[in-house]
Parts: C-alpha cells; sequence; structure tokens
C-alpha cells in the first residue's frame, strides 16, 4: 500500500497519546492495541508496519536490529525511552509529516 503522506504505526510502548494528538493534525496513525497486536513479537509488528506502508513509531532498540538487516522498510522513527517528552515526540513526528515524503523515509531510521 502506497501513500503520498507518511503514516504512522506505534509500538505498545509508545504513549497512545502521541496518536491522538497526531490525529488531530490530520495524520494518519495507528496503534498497536488498535491494530490488534498488542503482546505480538516484534517480528509481527514488523510486518503489519510493512504490509501498511506505515513507519514505525518505537522506543525498541529490537527494531534498530530488524532495520539494520534490510533497507526494504517504510522507515522507523526511534526514540529512546524518556529521552524526550510527549511534546516534543508529537512535534518530532509532525516535522517528519510535514516535510518528508514516504519514499524519502524507506529504509531510513530516524532519531528523536
Amino acid at each position: 500500500m502506497v501513500s503520498e503522506r507518511v503514516r504512522f504505526h506505534l509500538d505498545e510502548n509508545v504513549d497512545p497519546d502521541i496518536a491522538k494528538a497526531l490525529r488531530r493534525h490530520g495524520v494518519d496513525v495507528t496503534t498497536t492495541v488498535e491494530a490488534g497486536l498488542r503482546m505480538s513479537n516484534d517480528k509481527t509488528q514488523w510486518t503489519y508496519a510493512q504490509r501498511e506502508g506505515r513507519v514505525i513509531v518505537t522506543h525498541d532498540d529490537d527494531f534498530l536490529v530488524l532495520a539494520s538487516q534490510s533497507t526494504e522498510h517504510f522507515g522507523i522513527a526511534y526514540c529512546r525511552q524518556h529521552k524526550r517528552s510527549i511534546g516534543e515526540m508529537i512535534e518530532a513526528l509532525r516535522l517528519i509529516y510535514e516535510v518528508l515524503l514516504p519514499d524519502e523515509l524507506r529504509g531510513r531510521v530516524e532519531y528523536l
């Protein structure tokens, strides 16, 4: 599935309030819980995000390992746990949404 705008998928460790805030700004975002993937392993999350054409937003280092094994993914937006406030994460993700196209994120990791 290809979109003209960046679309995000928040893994289960990312605060769901971030999804709510992004949606208020018109950003297409899913969460692990909403996708019925709660307690799923990282590979299942990865597969979902790739099938849906979504950038994974995560605090989980394991996704960095998966991203290092292949550039065939829609991108990772990574933030170390507790490094940024919820507000800072929202602003960083909004900036990505506003300035980057999906093809510009393909195969990349953006550190928030």
